[in-house]
């Protein structure tokens, strides 16, 4: 991966020449790792980085983004008032508008909520034998995240500002947190040939300390129809169970806002985000 960082005495950024796809695009580049003293610091850099990436080849530009959606990406646009969970992208109040200034406008939004698990789960999903849900037996790791990593590049093939990467990077991605994950936060639903048609990974908030009571739902994603509704009712089992109080719901884009207001008795959406793209 192609990159190059430009810096000031007042903020750097770092500048992705092989992004992901975006609005018909022949070539988009992504600019990560932003830290902007002011707004005007951070135009500027990002008007830089503009010119530098157009000189290179790219018709587009979009950030936050470290290279593609798989690692850290998007900027907090409206911060609220709640400490910001595990795992969490941060951002300084005054980067959208350095975005702004610099030619950049919102390509796609996303928020975070919470609810009280003393409301959750809801009904229990019909009985099924089309799929079993089980959770993780806490053995090699490496197997567990190779099978969350072909699930997900199926599932997420389709979407917005998709970038394939290499399994070697996907685990380089998850290895660090082993240490942290709990198994029966870490659920699978597998059919009846033992294929994995879908999974949920969850972990404790551990940034409210050794003894969180708050757990993320991070991400899920399945083939099978059904099987997302007893991945999450099973999570909302276990970590009522584990003793949490409260579900985050991580990094949802907007077009699901609907269906979790819905869905979750008592959600309050508590922060939003922000993906910033402009033409070159």
């Amino acid at each position: 991966m192609t990159t190059e960082t430009l810096k000031t005495d007042d903020g750097q950024l770092t500048i992705w020449f092989d992004g992901p796809v975006w609005d018909g695009h022949s070539k988009v580049a992504t600019v990560g790792k932003c830290k902007f003293a002011s707004a005007g610091a951070g135009t500027r850099l990002l008007q830089d980085a503009a010119t530098l990436a157009h000189s290179e080849g790219a018709t587009a530009l979009i950030g936050p983004m470290e290279g593609d959606t798989w690692h850290a990406y998007r900027l907090i646009s409206d911060r609220g008032e709640r400490a910001a969970f595990l795992m969490e992208p941060s951002s300084a109040d005054h980067d959208e508008a350095a975005f702004k200034a610099a030619g950049f406008e919102v390509v796609s939004s996303y928020f975070s909520a919470s609810a009280p698990l003393s409301e959750l789960p809801g009904p229990k999903p019909d009985d099924t034998e089309v799929f079993t849900v089980e959770a993780w037996d806490g053995t090699d790791p490496d197997k567990l995240f190779t099978q969350v990593y072909e699930l997900s590049c199926a599932a997420f093939a389709d979407n917005p500002f998709y970038k394939h990467i290499d399994l070697a990077d996907f685990l380089a991605m998850y290895r660090p947190v082993v240490p942290l994950l709990k198994q029966d936060l870490i659920l699978f639903a597998r059919d009846r040939t033992g294929a994995l048609v879908g999974f949920l990974f969850g972990i404790p908030n551990y940034a409210e300390g050794p003894a969180p009571k708050s757990v993320i739902l991070k991400t899920y994603a399945s083939s099978q129809k059904g099987a997302g509704h007893w991945l999450s009712y099973q999570f909302y089992v276990n970590a009522k169970a584990l003793g949490f109080d409260t579900v985050i719901h991580a990094l949802m884009h907007d077009d699901n806002l609907s269906a979790v207001r819905s869905g979750l008795n008592g959600a309050d959406v508590f922060r939003r985000y922000a993906l910033m793209g402009r033409n070159l």
